[in-house]
C-alpha cells in the first residue's frame, strides 16, 4: 500500500544493510514498529517487540531506541508496554487515532500517559493525514478527524509532566497546530512521512522563527532515503542554526528533559 500510494520503489534491506545506511546518513534513529498495533496476538507481538530490542542492541550505534505501539483496550497491553521499557531498549509509545477509530483524549489511554509521565517516556502522536485507508471505499473506515491536532492540545494540558510528540505535520492542520506548540512546553513535532518540499508555508515559516526548539527531524526509512530529505531540508532556505536544531540540538534537549542521552 506504501508503494502504491508514495508512487515509488521501497528497496528493502537486511539488518546490516538498514545499520549501514544509517551509519552512512550519520543516524541515530527511533525505530517505528507501528503494525503492532492492530494485533490481537501477543504471541507474536512479544516476538516482534523481542526482536526489534535484540536489533537495538545488536546495532546501538545507530538504533536510539524504538515506539511501542499497541491498542490500549488490549488485556496484555500495559504489562508488555511497562516489559518493553524495562527490558527491550523501548522509547515510549506511538500510536495513531484514525486507525484506533478514537482520539487521543479518550479515558482508555489514561493508563498509558500516566505510566509514561512515571517512567519519563515520551508519547508519539500521529496528526494530521494517513496513507492508512487511501483510496479505499470510505477510506477503509478511517476518520481523520480523530488524528486533529486539537486532541494533543487536551492531552499536554491534563497531563503536564507528559512530553507529547506530534507525528508528522498535521496537514491540513498546520495552524492549530503551530499553536498548540506555541502555547503548550510539553508538545514537539517529529516531521516524518513528509517531503520537507511539500510542508505547508506557515510551517516552514515558523520552523525558521517560533518554532526552531520545538521541531525534530524525521524520516520514513526506507520510503524516502537521507539523502533526499538532506538535500530537501538545505535547500529549503532555513537558517544553519535552525538546521542544526532540527537535526540534533532539539532532539537532545528532548532526551535530556526524558533524562536520557543521545
Amino acid at each position: 500500500m506504501a508503494e502504491e500510494h508514495h508512487k515509488i520503489k521501497i528497496l528493502y534491506k537486511t539488518e546490516e544493510g538498514m545499520a549501514e545506511d544509517l551509519r552512512k546518513a550519520d543516524v541515530k534513529a527511533v525505530m517505528d514498529y507501528s503494525f503492532t498495533m492492530v494485533s490481537d496476538d501477543y504471541g507474536e507481538v512479544k516476538d516482534l517487540h523481542d526482536y526489534v530490542g535484540q536489533f537495538k542492541r545488536d546495532y546501538p550505534d545507530v538504533v536510539l531506541g524504538w515506539w511501542v505501539s499497541l491498542d490500549p483496550r488490549k488485556d496484555f497491553t500495559l504489562r508488555e508496554f511497562e516489559r518493553c521499557l524495562k527490558d527491550q531498549g523501548a522509547m515510549g509509545f506511538a500510536f495513531q487515532g484514525t486507525t484506533l477509530g478514537m482520539p487521543p483524549t479518550d479515558r482508555v489511554f489514561n493508563p498509558i500517559y500516566e505510566m509514561c509521565c512515571e517512567a519519563k517516556a515520551p508519547v508519539l502522536i500521529h496528526v494530521g493525514y494517513t496513507a492508512d485507508g487511501a483510496g479505499f471505499p470510505g477510506g477503509g473506515g478511517r476518520i481523520l478527524e480523530h488524528c486533529h491536532p486539537r486532541y494533543l492540545d487536551e492531552v499536554a494540558a491534563r497531563f503536564p509532566g507528559l512530553q507529547v510528540i506530534a507525528g508528522r505535520t498535521a496537514f491540513p492542520w498546520e495552524r492549530e497546530m503551530i499553536a498548540i506548540m506555541l502555547h503548550k512546553p510539553n508538545v514537539w513535532m517529529d516531521v516524518h512521512g513528509w517531503l520537507p518540499r511539500y510542508f505547508a508555508p506557515e510551517l516552514k515559516y515558523d520552523i525558521n522563527r517560533r518554532l526552531q526548539d520545538k521541531v525534530t527531524f524525521g524520516a520514513d526509512y526506507p520510503i524516502y532515503s537521507y539523502d533526499t530529505l538532506f538535500g530537501d531540508w538545505e535547500s529549503g532556505e532555513y537558517k544553519p542554526e535552525v538546521l542544526e536544531k532540527v537535526y540534533l540540538k532539539n532532539a537532545q534537549r528532548l532526551l535530556h528533559l526524558l533524562g536520557r542521552d543521545a
